[in-house]
């Protein structure tokens, strides 16, 4: 899976980190001075289960000033109507530079991605990729998902015990093997991979980020010269020179944050949409049989657990543009904006019944790959592999079964990538 724009030269983070563009804005206090809502003391009871937490939220207003792990000053939007209309309102913007400095926090990607610009530098950016990845790129990957997905399941299945970790053995290789195919990387060392996404999507210390940035960064610069002097089929030496009509190109710049960009959030989406989707299954024993009875129920199981339980909690940073006000209140210019993604999808007003889980419910309209310019680009690409991994799962382990308590499951922490660390099967 995903806003009026500054200068289209304009990108990046403060001054000082990669990808800084112009000068901060001065920080406005807002009208009235708002407590915040200190979701940390609220601890693994809501890292397990926000749902309820933002429901609470949701009753008592849209907005909603918050302490979380990773933003110490953000502002939350709960509610269907109300999230989906901040991720398409102009005056949020995705630039660093609009960042009020007393938010204390920087970016920790590298160069320049369609996650750090506005329109219409989005714009131009998004048109330059979509011309690269395209459905027929994506569709034509389905049969060798399901290779690496058949691969996989048979190296669970010599386990001497029937047991298995979900997300180590399945959940994480499988996207990862298919986005690095996909861009090309000859050899990456996932276990060290999965480390440095680790901490830069979770709520690890600033200076472990920072580590993990630098590792990513330096991995990616040599991947792209190599590509340059040995381009091969694949999207990232499509990218290094593809150019449209006018023979516009992506810079250095632009290219590192698109690898970036790709590589990094281009698996993570997908490893928590299979280990959620598959834990709504497995504990809602009505609906695994029903799927298992009725492959063609698929397409729709997806959306429904995209829709349930999605692998974005709150999406990446938004910086007010100027003082917004959202169901009477007023949030401040500067102020960090995170319309809450999961809350919108479990809103009664626009899916009754929301805390059921129903694979026959029509899901369409949810946001949990985001809305308006900044939908997530890749959002074709993680449907498939979730409808393909999900599928072969229950086809090839017609015994699976959760083998632990679901309280006793540890979730990863931070408000933005929401997905069990570990998820222990028997089949």
């Amino acid at each position: 899976m995903s806003t009026s724009a500054p200068e289209s030269g304009t990108t990046g983070g403060p001054a000082g980190v990669p990808g800084g563009g112009s000068e901060p804005v001065e920080p406005v206090e807002p009208v009235e001075p708002v407590e915040p809502v200190d979701l940390v003391a609220l601890g693994e009871d809501f890292v397990r289960d926000p749902y309820p937490f933002y429901a609470e939220l949701r009753a008592r207003g849209p907005v909603h000033r918050v302490r979380a792990p990773e933003w110490p000053d953000a502002w939350l939007v709960v509610g269907y109507e109300e999230a989906r209309a901040a991720l398409a309102d102009p005056r949020l913007s995705k630039q660093w530079a609009n960042a009020s400095p007393d938010l204390g926090v920087e970016t920790v990607a590298s160069g320049v991605s369609m996650l750090s610009t506005d329109p219409p530098h989005h714009t131009r950016l998004r048109k330059l990729v979509a011309r690269e990845f395209t459905s027929r790129r994506v569709e034509s990957l389905a049969p060798r998902v399901r290779e690496i997905a058949d691969r996989l399941l048979d190296e669970m299945l010599r386990a001497p015990d029937r047991r298995a970790d979900l997300v180590d053995a399945y959940a994480f290789p499988l996207p990862i093997t298919v986005i690095c195919e996909l861009l090309g990387v000859p050899f990456l060392d996932q276990d060290a991979f999965r480390a440095w996404t680790a901490a830069l999507v979770g709520d690890a210390p600033f200076e472990e980020k920072k580590a993990a940035r630098t590792a990513v960064t330096e991995y990616l610069v040599e991947l792209l010269e190599e590509k340059r002097g040995r381009p091969g089929e694949d999207l990232m030496s499509a990218l290094l020179h593809t150019a449209d009509e006018d023979g516009d190109r992506l810079s250095a710049e632009e290219l590192l944050g698109m690898a970036w960009l790709l590589l990094v959030a281009g698996h993570e989406t997908t490893v928590n949409l299979i280990a959620n989707g598959t834990l709504a299954l497995l504990t809602h024993p009505g609906q695994l049989e029903l799927l298992r009875s009725d492959p063609s129920l698929a397409e729709g199981a997806v959306e429904e657990m995209l829709r349930y339980d999605g692998p974005v909690e709150t999406p990446t940073h938004r910086f007010a543009t100027e003082p917004v006000e959202i169901g009477g209140t007023v949030i401040p210019r500067g102020a960090l904006v995170l319309p809450v993604l999961a809350d919108a999808d479990r809103d009664p007003s626009r899916f009754p019944e929301a805390d059921r889980f129903d694979i026959r419910r029509d899901a369409r309209g949810h946001i949990a790959f985001g809305h308006g310019v900044h939908y997530c680009l890749g959002a074709p690409l993680a449907r498939l592999e979730g409808r393909i991994a999900i599928g072969a799962l229950l086809e090839r382990l017609p015994d699976l079964a959760l083998d632990a308590h679901p309280a006793a499951l540890a979730w990863r922490p931070g408000l933005l990538i929401r997905g069990p660390r570990r998820l222990p099967v028997r089949f």
